[in-house]
């Protein structure tokens, strides 16, 4: 059986958003494909996605670096609680008309700008 599928209950959640959401219901060994069979660590399943949403994190200096990430894969030390990761959306659009300037754009002053540069 291949998982081919992803259903999203938030249309707005990507998949770090749904791992993010997953892990702070407690809920985060339930990402694990269940054509993979047990017996798995689950211990170090959760390890990984614990460092795995560290280095998502929504503000850069605040993810680990390559020598971390290696030293918490090669020991069992204590982790960081991961903060809220980047790259999830943080606002949902409830079916409000998107075209015009009040359907809630992220907008300071309703003014969009595109600056064009040759490479």
């Amino acid at each position: 059986m291949r998982n081919n599928s992803y259903y999203q209950e938030n249309p707005y959640t990507n998949l770090v958003g749904h791992v993010w959401n997953l892990w702070k219901e407690d809920r985060a060994l339930d990402i694990i494909d269940l054509s993979l069979e047990k017996p798995y660590p689950e211990d170090e399943v959760l390890r990984c996605i614990h460092i795995g949403l560290l280095c998502v994190e929504e503000s850069a200096r605040d993810r680990p670096s390559i020598l971390t990430i290696i030293f918490m894969l090669g020991n069992n030390s204590a982790l960081p609680l991961p903060k809220h990761p980047a790259f999830t959306s943080k606002t949902t659009h409830r079916g409000e008309d998107m075209s015009s300037s009040s359907g809630g754009l992220p907008s300071v002053n309703d003014v969009t700008i595109t600056m064009l540069q040759p490479r």
